[in-house]
Order: structure tokens, then C-alpha cells, then sequence
């Protein structure tokens, strides 16, 4: 509803006057002077068509309007040392270990804070995820120094069901609680990049292909069904663009020759 509202105040008259320029003019606005996505305005088009045409039955309004075509946006990437920088921010013992957890193993939120004692592999270095998304379980990685950080933290707080307990032991703690952890983490390390905690699962599966990992292995640690999932998460690495040589360095030789230096 909030979206018609909106319509009708930029409008400036009677729903039932809509035209076809109007609905374009309105898109426009959302569009450049709002600076609305594309997801969001391709919403409001279908939500104004089912109003304008089939509430209020308005004929030739809302037809050939081009769709605002879908945004390709790569996401922002910390590297290594900036993920070491917000978790050396994080004082609270407990707070420290869980983001270590879901960037060392890759972990979703939801995964994270549902891990129970038993699904931690000490031998065999591995944390088991159990009936995660698509109803899966999988293994992933257990580095060594989140072992060490997980027995310290493990044998402060006297742990024996819930890794990480909510204030209620009965319970686990909430996703929220973790995403503002993160955030404050995030914040108190001065890093600008629009990141979540759900970004520290990018960065695991971006820094192990940037460190010369298999894609194929990075798919079965994130437990993703398609490949083509995995290669989103990667996109272009640090390591394969630092490969690629810019045309400037092909021609600097002359570059005394053409009066530059």
C-alpha cells in the first residue's frame, strides 16, 4: 500500500485520471530523483498494473513500459586482513568466537547459532552441519585456531548443549543477536564497505579460491547444490585481477620517448 500511496501523492489527482505518461513520469521519479532499485521499482510497476487495471479497470494504462532491467552489482570484499582487524575489535570472548566460527567453516548465520557440542569434530578438524538449507547435511573445515578459540571459549562459559546459548540456555542465541555483533564489530574496526555477517561466508569461500582452492571443494564446504551458485559468491578474485597486466605497463617503456617523463 505504501507504494500506491506514494503514487497518488506524486500524482496529484484522482486514481481513476491515471494515464500511461503518468505511470512513466512516476517510474522516472523513482528511478533518478529517488534513487529507488530497480527491484523496487519493477514492484511498484506490478503493483500500480494490478491496481490501475484490474481494480479500477483503467484501459491502456501501464502497457509498453520497459521493465528496469535487473542490477549486477558485485558485492563488497574485505580481505584477509581487514576480517582480522573486526574480529581483534571484538572483546567479548563469546561474541570473538562465534564470528571466528562462521568465517573459518563458511557458516550461515542460521548454522552457526543452531551448532550443538556434538556437531564439533575436534580430530577430525570438521564441523558438521546438520539439516541446513534444502534440508542437507554437510561438513566444512574446522581451522586450528578456531579449535583453540572454541575450547577456550567452550570451557569459560561451562558449555554443554548449544555452542552459543541465547540468555535463555534452553534456547540458542537469535540470528539478530549475531548480525549486531557483527555489526558493531564492523563498525568499532572503522570499515566503510556495506558488509553484513552473512558477508563473512563470502569472504571464507572468496579468500580459499584467492588462495588457490578448488571451486569444486568450495561448493561442497558452502554445501551449495549448483556450481553456478558458487560462482556468484567468488565472482572476480584480488588474485586473478593482480594476474592481469594493465596496457599501460605494454607501452611504458616509451613512455620517456613521447614526452611523458
Amino acid at each position: 500500500m505504501g507504494q500506491i500511496s506514494r503514487y497518488q501523492i506524486f500524482l496529484k489527482k484522482d486514481l481513476a485520471g491515471s494515464t500511461n505518461e503518468d505511470v512513466r513520469n512516476f517510474v522516472h521519479y523513482l528511478l533518478r530523483e529517488k534513487g529507488k532499485s530497480h527491484a523496487y521499482v519493477n514492484q511498484t510497476l506490478s503493483a500500480l498494473k494490478f491496481l490501475l487495471t484490474k481494480v479500477l479497470c483503467i484501459k491502456g494504462v501501464c502497457e509498453q513500459l520497459p521493465r528496469p532491467k535487473k542490477e549486477h552489482k558485485l558485492p563488497d570484499v574485505l580481505s584477509q586482513q581487514e576480517v582480522l582487524h573486526i574480529l581483534n575489535t571484538v572483546k567479548n570472548i563469546k561474541h570473538r568466537t562465534i564470528l571466528i566460527l562462521t568465517y573459518s567453516a563458511g557458516l550461515r548465520v542460521s548454522e552457526v547459532v543452531k551448532l550443538k557440542i556434538g556437531d564439533i569434530d575436534y580430530h577430525r578438524m570438521l564441523v558438521h552441519v546438520r539439516q541446513s538449507k534444502g534440508k542437507k547435511d554437510r561438513y566444512t573445515v574446522l581451522s586450528e585456531r578456531a579449535i583453540r578459540a572454541l575450547q577456550k571459549y567452550i570451557s569459560s562459559y561451562h558449555i554443554v548443549d548449544w555452542v552459543f546459548p541465547g540468555e535463555n540456555p534452553i534456547n540458542h542465541i537469535t540470528e539478530r543477536t549475531v548480525q549486531r555483533i557483527f555489526e558493531n564489530a564492523r563498525d568499532k574496526a572503522e570499515i566503510r564497505k556495506e558488509v553484513s555477517i552473512h558477508s563473512l561466508r563470502h569472504f571464507f569461500a572468496t579468500h580459499l579460491l584467492e588462495g588457490g582452492t578448488d571451486l569444486r571443494y568450495i561448493q561442497e564446504l558452502l554445501g551449495h547444490m549448483s556450481s553456478k551458485t558458487t560462482e556468484l559468491y567468488t565472482h572476480v578474485t584480488e588474485k586473478d585481477i593482480r594476474r592481469i597486466k594493465s596496457p599501460f605497463d605494454w607501452i611504458s617503456s616509451n613512455w620517456g620517448s613521447a614526452g611523458g617523463e
